[in-house]
């Protein structure tokens, strides 16, 4: 196994206390269709902050929101993690992005919206934010990234670091193999679908797998998620994952981890996982307040869940 050294990286360069007002300079929809979820790509520049060239991807930014909560306190900073490469947006290092998904929620019969979500999605070509960071010094490639394979599990906005790690290794003139596993709802939910198909076609080593989960079954009537594409995709992935160079990233919503663990675990492919604790009976029967008292991710996995 390669030895997996995480880059040293800079944190909190600007904090809540001491954030820094940065320009936005592109804001558009980064779903391929018309979706009844609303998300967006954003790209602030940086120029003349020390935070050029100082953000890596598999970082966050944070975002305070102006104004004030109904007890008079300000808006919560929220973080949102980077989706541009490190050598920035576009390839210039004073323009970092985002991928942020509109928060529109039915709470006791209210209609409820993300501040900090409407916040960004609103925001136009020249308004300016107020930003910290960066944050984050686990979910990063290694410092010798080119020596590795990696299988990404992304769901939703997850797909944001993916994005930028994607073009980090491939303008690097990469040679492993690299798989992106997404997961959506409906196939309008897919984001920055038309990048990641292009990057299907002309390179390949790279694998674009997507789960969607609402619009068919597998052959045994069960709904498409991220982690059955390991079972699923056994002949492309099985080669990859048996490498001991192989590394797993995953970002998303929280509890999305959990299914491919088990998945890994009833694979037999537990080198990806910490084993605390066996199960008595079937892993699947584990409670997910317990599972990581019988299961963790090893030094070979990374997760990054909301």
């Amino acid at each position: 196994m390669a030895d997996i050294k995480l880059p040293e990286v800079e944190l909190n360069i600007y904090s809540k206390n001491n954030p820094v007002e940065v320009e936005v300079v592109e804001n558009y929809v980064a779903t391929k269709e018309s979706s009844p979820n609303f998300v967006r790509h954003v790209t602030f520049d940086i120029t003349g902050t020390d935070l050029v060239d100082r953000i890596r991807v598999g970082q966050s930014v944070g975002i305070l929101p102006p104004g004030e909560d109904e007890r008079g306190r300000p808006h919560r900073l929220r973080l949102y993690s980077v989706s541009s490469p490190s050598t920035g947006e576009h390839g210039k290092k004073h323009l970092v992005s985002t991928t942020v998904k509109r928060t529109i929620e039915e709470i006791d019969n209210n209609l409820y919206l993300g501040i900090a979500s409407n916040y960004l999605a609103n925001l136009k070509p020249g308004d300016k934010v107020r930003m910290t960071g960066p944050s984050g010094k686990r979910f990063l490639l290694p410092e010798n990234a080119l020596n590795f394979n990696y299988l990404f599990f992304a769901t939703g906005t997850g797909i944001a670091p993916f994005r930028g790690m994607i073009q980090d290794l491939f303008s690097a003139d990469y040679k492993n193999d690299c798989v992106l596993v997404f997961g959506c709802p409906y196939r309008t939910d897919l984001l920055y679908a038309d990048y990641f198909e292009e990057m299907d076609d002309k390179n390949t080593n790279f694998h674009y797998l997507k789960s969607i989960s609402r619009e068919s079954r597998r052959k045994d009537g069960t709904k498409f998620y991220v982690q059955n594409q390991i079972s699923d995709q056994k002949e492309l992935l099985y080669p990859i994952l048996n490498k001991e160079n192989t590394l797993i990233y995953i970002c998303g919503m929280k509890g999305m981890e959990l299914g491919i663990y088990k998945e890994l675990y009833k694979q037999g492919l537990t080198d990806y996982l910490e084993i605390k604790k066996s199960p008595e009976g079937s892993v699947d029967d584990i409670p997910s307040d317990k599972f990581k008292h019988f299961i963790k991710p090893s030094a070979r996995t990374f997760e990054e869940v909301y």
